[in-house]
């Protein structure tokens, strides 16, 4: 992932090093299946002539072996070699990596910072997001293919006769949430199992005048009485990471309404299949490729009739 990740924890105990892509995305892969996934996250930033960066975040201590012998095994001793260890503070480590990010642009929606305020084009929908512990400024591939997704789902949603239903699983910064609730003109209910992310949502919602429109809960999946009361859901965004993706397939089915869409992100290429399995009741409408991520954008299958 890109400098915009930084959940819960994660940003103060950082193993990095540089290797080449291929190396890069293995290692991504191999954390995000592994059994600690939800202590560590990997970033990944291409550093230019077939290089990239590498950086390892923790939200429990540090192993300095075990992190090395899991360098070892994916990269090989050179790169757990080049691996350095070191302690940030999380908020000034953030801060300081999102004043150096410009506007982003995806479909008709602007994420930015709030020294970009002032530069956003009236035809957009800009969406202020400040430096804060959670996922989602809008440069991560994830992030942007799931707007890019909603640009054009929101198109349909915006010709129903009653509002759509939606909710935003995994909120993190309330990025999409907010960006749902300005497009589609409609309540937004989002979650997190992460109590800061749950802050700092409702902080970003604030702060873009979207309190009345998006409701954050803390949660964890979708077995919370919130998120039954307000089912079926016209459109969910799932931007987590495999495991979690797979377990909450067959309850999500449930909680959603025919001819709905559910958006996936959170996955390398090579996991994309393994979700789509998972995810069989739904049929596959658009596959969005985005800095080494893939967003799924999925359809509800339709009850067929017993008779035709």
């Amino acid at each position: 992932m890109n400098s915009d990740i930084a959940t819960g924890g994660f940003a103060t105990r950082i193993a990095s090093f540089a290797t080449d892509e291929r190396v890069a995305h293995r290692l991504a892969e191999r954390i995000a299946d592994g059994d600690a996934a939800d202590k560590v996250a990997v970033s990944l930033a291409d550093a230019g002539g077939g290089r990239w960066r590498v950086a390892i975040h923790f939200s429990a201590p540090l192993d300095a072996d075990a992190v090395r012998a899991m360098v070892t095994a994916v990269a090989g001793d050179a790169a757990a070699a080049r691996l350095r260890f070191a302690r940030a503070a999380a908020k000034d480590w953030l801060r300081a990596s999102i004043a150096g990010l410009t506007p982003v642009p995806a479909g008709r929606f602007i994420v930015h910072g709030r020294h970009d305020r002032a530069r956003i084009p009236t035809n957009r929908i800009g969406i202020e997001i400040e430096a804060a512990l959670a996922f989602g400024t809008g440069h991560h591939g994830t992030t942007r293919g799931c707007l890019l997704a909603l640009d054009r789902i929101c198109k349909g949603l915006n010709r129903r006769r009653r509002s759509p239903r939606i909710l935003d699983l995994g909120t993190g910064s309330g990025v999409l949430a907010i960006a749902a609730a300005g497009a589609v003109r409609s309540r937004v209910l989002a979650t997190d199992i992460d109590i800061n992310a749950v802050r700092v949502a409702r902080a970003n919602i604030r702060l873009n005048r979207a309190g009345a429109m998006v409701e954050v809960v803390q949660a964890d999946g979708v077995a919370t009485r919130r998120v039954r009361q307000r089912a079926p859901f016209d459109l969910v965004f799932a931007n987590i990471l495999l495991a979690p993706l797979k377990r909450i397939a067959a309850p999500l089915h449930k909680l959603t309404a025919h001819g709905a869409h559910v958006v996936l992100s959170g996955l390398l290429p090579a996991q994309a299949n393994a979700a789509l399995a998972a995810y069989h009741a739904f049929a596959l409408e658009r596959r969005i490729e985005l800095a080494g991520w893939t967003t799924l954008v999925l359809v509800r299958r339709r009850r067929r009739p017993l008779f035709p």
